[in-house]
């Protein structure tokens, strides 16, 4: 188990926090966003401070064209499709210059004018495709069910379970579940369960308590039983925060450490 720090924690531009989460005894700062980044600068800062930037988005650096346009439809639609395998291509290019070793999709709102299980389908079949390029490249694509009674009113994703069945039936080693803590204790909780029954679907965690969403201790989750947990299905992979906080930085910093140190990898 390997945890990252959320670089919304620190104070600057992606290069400081990077500083300083490695300054803070952190092996991985997660800041999702990757345009307009200086990649050989980025990854100089990585190797400087020991840090690795555990996973981003899938972006496009194309501006104001049909590509954009296609791309605000979300993965529920098939003209999206090409868009997000350009994308994603782009995104890959992104990650290997940092190397990131995971990068985050998500399928948009549900429509109203065609079945989920088109829906569905549609969401599977361009999975595939950017599956085998993610086989071809070595990086991990993590598909994220959010919440829809606080943030994300109208996603179409949102059970452990559904997502379990669209990663099966994409069938990649390169495309697992992220699993966000904090949104599916809201969305349907049974945390600990979730997590063990679908362990080997799952390739990254966000970490965040509830309600809130701000650093664990905070609000009702049992973090140290729900990493207890994680640990002992010989999980390995990163388990980044993703989450506000409360507290200055020296505090949050002594309190987290505190909480992950007797599960974390150094």
């Amino acid at each position: 188990m390997k945890f990252s720090a959320a670089g919304g924690w620190f104070s600057g531009d992606w290069y400081n926090r990077v500083k300083q989460g490695g300054e803070n005894g952190f092996q991985g700062v997660e800041q999702l966003g990757w345009l307009g980044l200086d990649f050989e600068r980025a990854k100089a800062t990585l190797d400087e401070y020991g840090v690795t930037s555990t996973a981003i988005v899938i972006q496009s650096e194309v501006e104001n064209n049909m590509k954009l346009t296609a791309w605000g439809h979300g993965m529920t639609w098939a003209d999206s499709r090409q868009a997000f395998i350009d994308s994603f291509r782009e995104s890959v290019k992104a990650a290997h210059a940092m190397n990131v070793p995971n990068i985050i999709a998500t399928t948009g709102n549900e429509r109203f004018d065609v079945s989920r299980e088109e829906q569905f389908d549609i969401c599977v079949g361009t999975l595939k495709e950017i599956s085998k390029i993610a086989e071809d490249e070595g990086i991990m694509i993590v598909l994220e069910p959010l919440n829809v009674l606080v943030n994300h009113m109208g996603y179409f994703l949102v059970t452990t379970e559904e997502a379990a069945k669209m990663i099966k039936a994409v069938d990649s080693p390169n495309c697992k579940i992220l699993f966000d803590i904090y949104h599916q204790q809201i969305s349907e909780g049974n945390v600990i369960r979730n997590i063990k029954n679908n362990i080997d679907l799952i390739g990254h965690f966000h970490i965040g308590d509830n309600p809130g969403r701000n650093q664990p201790g905070t609000g009702e989750l049992n973090y140290s039983k729900i990493f207890e947990a994680i640990k002992e299905t010989g999980y390995n992979r990163w388990l980044a925060f993703e989450c506000g906080r409360t507290v200055e930085v020296p505090e949050l910093v002594r309190d987290m450490h505190a909480l992950i140190d007797p599960f974390d990898v150094k």
